[in-house]
């Protein structure tokens, strides 16, 4: 049995917020294990890294020895979760719901041991529940309650619309931390509101409150928005281990901290003791390397990791490409760049015919291979490394 107080340390590394500290503390010293709980409405077929922040706690909790759940939002992702939206957020079918749980539970147990995690669907509940039941949950919360969330209240006050449906969306949320009886719920930053909600309902339902810890949102590649399908800056579970590790690799040096402290399992010490290294005039790389190495072993496996460090330093390395590349990041919106223009606007080539004359005299490359196609197009998401003549090179995220 792990003491509290590094029970603690573990729980909270990389957290940014923990309600109520002194309440958690008192649970874990009862000794029982905890009933940790993380939903996730199964929106999309496929997860990044991003989803992964939450994952990772809860196996921090498996290994702390507490009883993880987690929840598969069968139910609610036919309401859609207004979090964070300006929008009323379309419902999905149960069809689409039902196939995307499916590929979520092969996905989180590449993380958490399956034989110590409990796989639950909030449609056990709330079908049976029926429409009196959910009237009658209404009846706990109010309107004026409800606009205090500041997505509601920026929309009322704009005038969007808020469809009365996103109001039971919090409301639901809450009612699986009394039908799971939750000791901690986990959840990003942004669903603060949702979460304390569930802390208010237990109390109604006559439960010890659950305990809240929040997890800071994963910024993408570009280090500045959120990790997102949407805006292209984002790392698939699913993805080839080749290009995971590129993408990773891709990464700036002050972001790669930020995923070491909430993707890798490595411990405090180890990180510190990297930090330390490249203070004394260490190369970077060589702990980003281990971060894609650990991230594409998690996912697919010792081999592939090898297998993927290997290539890359073969096209990258081995290619002397330097390590202070530009970083430029072009806006493709779903439609077919031109190479030449790509060229163009990284600034490899003054103009678009010096681009395609370069193409036809073999002197451009993307990702260590000759481009000879001039007509070339490159849709995005996106992210490869453009290289003209010897020593003009950028990495290139297309959004």
């Amino acid at each position: 049995m792990f003491a509290v107080e590094e029970s603690l340390e573990l729980i909270k590394r990389g957290s940014a917020e923990l309600l109520i500290e002194a309440e958690l503390r008192e649970r874990l010293k009862s000794g029982r294990p905890l009933r940790i709980k993380a939903g996730f409405d199964p929106t999309a077929p496929d997860l990044h890294l991003g989803h992964t922040v939450l994952i990772n706690k809860l196996k921090h909790f498996q290994d702390l020895g507490h009883h993880v759940m987690f929840l598969i939002g069968d139910f609610t992702g036919m309401i859609g979760d207004p979090t964070g939206k300006n929008t009323t957020r379309p419902p999905l079918s149960r069809e689409q719901i039902l196939e995307n749980a499916k590929t979520y539970q092969e996905q989180v147990f590449k993380i958490l041991d399956p034989e110590k995690t409990e796989i639950c669907f909030n449609s056990t509940w709330f079908e049976p529940l029926g429409a009196s039941g959910m009237i009658r949950l209404a009846a706990l919360h109010t309107v004026a309650r409800m606009l205090e969330r500041e997505d509601f209240s920026k929309r009322y006050s704009s005038g969007q619309p808020i469809a009365i449906h996103e109001f039971l969306y919090p409301l639901c949320q809450g009612y699986d931390s009394v039908a799971m009886r939750a000791d901690v719920e986990l959840g990003g930053t942004d669903q603060k509101f949702n979460l304390l909600v569930g802390r208010e309902l237990q109390k109604h339902y006559g439960q010890a409150p659950q305990c809240v810890l929040m997890m800071p949102l994963l910024e993408g590649l570009d280090g500045i928005n959120k990790m997102s399908k949407s805006l292209g800056n984002y790392v698939g579970i699913n993805e080839p281990p080749r290009e995971i590790f590129g993408k990773l690799m891709s990464i700036s040096d002050k972001l790669m901290w930020r995923y070491f402290e909430l993707l890798s399992f490595r411990t405090t010490e180890e990180v510190e003791i990297f930090k330390r290294e490249i203070a004394e005039g260490g190369n970077p790389r060589d702990a980003k390397v281990l971060l894609a190495q650990e991230i594409v072993e998690r996912f697919h496996g010792a081999e592939a990791s090898i297998d993927a460090r290997n290539n890359f330093d073969a096209r990258f390395r081995q290619g002397a490409i330097p390590d202070d590349i530009a970083d430029v990041v072009l806006a493709g919106n779903g439609l077919p760049l031109n190479i030449a223009h790509v060229l163009k606007q990284a600034g490899l080539t003054a103009s678009t015919s010096e681009a395609l004359r370069m193409i036809e005299q073999g002197g451009v490359k993307m990702d260590g291979a000759k481009i000879e196609d001039k007509n070339l197009q490159l849709t995005g998401p996106a992210l490869f490394v453009l290289q003209v003549g010897k020593r003009k090179f950028a990495r290139i995220q297309i959004c």
